[in-house]
């Protein structure tokens, strides 16, 4: 007898009002990107713990992983300084002068995520932790159904991240890493290589690419 095939599990949408949102955030995540990661927020929140993301900026991965939270009854953690990392400081790439605070002088996202927030009608779903990645990572103390690090992307601050993050990350949760690119004249390293030594441990299994983000489950300890 012919055993029957199962069918694929149906690929996970964001809501309409949600993607839209999505799309007019400030922020440098491509669509193909977003759905992807919401599709692992949506696997991931079937722990049902906590999900968490480092490097929050204006919020607009925020965001998705918010309505796949909403759906699952669990809850979002970002984590960010919102002071901007190195490449969007005056003078580089990615600078926005729209997001300086006129009373410091400094990169101030706070404001600009909190509306984006608000206006998606998803606050309730996200708590919004303000410092230093290593330091509240130092201080958490329970697991987490995924870890999404898109932080800082020197060296320092990817491995903080990684190293700082990953070992909450509960068995058959789910670690993303975006802008991995394995060739170096595509961009930045840094999270390239994190990338790799979590594949290097055995901790971890890729089940995931898009572009550039990469999604791997946990299938063992360690980092």
């Amino acid at each position: 007898m012919t055993q029957a095939r199962r069918a694929p599990e149906p690929v996970a949408q964001p809501g309409p009002a949600t993607f839209a949102a999505f799309e007019a955030a400030k922020g440098f995540m491509p669509a193909d990107e977003g759905l992807a990661l919401y599709g692992a927020a949506v696997r991931a929140a079937r722990l049902g713990l906590p999900l968490l993301e480092v490097g929050t900026y204006c919020g607009r991965s925020t965001l998705l992983l918010a309505d796949a939270a909403r759906a699952a009854d669990v809850t979002v953690i970002t984590v960010d300084h919102h002071r901007g990392s190195e490449e969007q400081q005056p003078g580089w790439e990615y600078h926005d002068p729209d997001v300086v605070d006129p009373h410091s002088g400094l990169m101030d996202t706070l404001p600009a995520f909190r509306r984006t927030l608000h206006d998606a009608g998803l606050e309730e779903h996200v708590v919004a932790v303000v410092g230093r990645s290593p330091r509240v990572a130092a201080v958490w103390g329970g697991e987490l159904g995924m870890v999404f690090v898109d932080g800082g992307h020197t060296d320092e601050h990817a491995t903080a991240d990684y190293e700082g993050w990953a070992p909450h990350l509960a068995q058959d949760g789910l670690l993303v890493i975006h802008d991995v690119f394995p060739d170096p004249a595509d961009g930045g390293r840094a999270p390239y290589r994190i990338y790799c030594r979590a594949l290097g441990s055995g901790a971890f299994e890729e089940i995931s690419v898009t572009g550039s983000l990469r999604v791997l489950q946990r299938t063992g300890p360690g980092i």
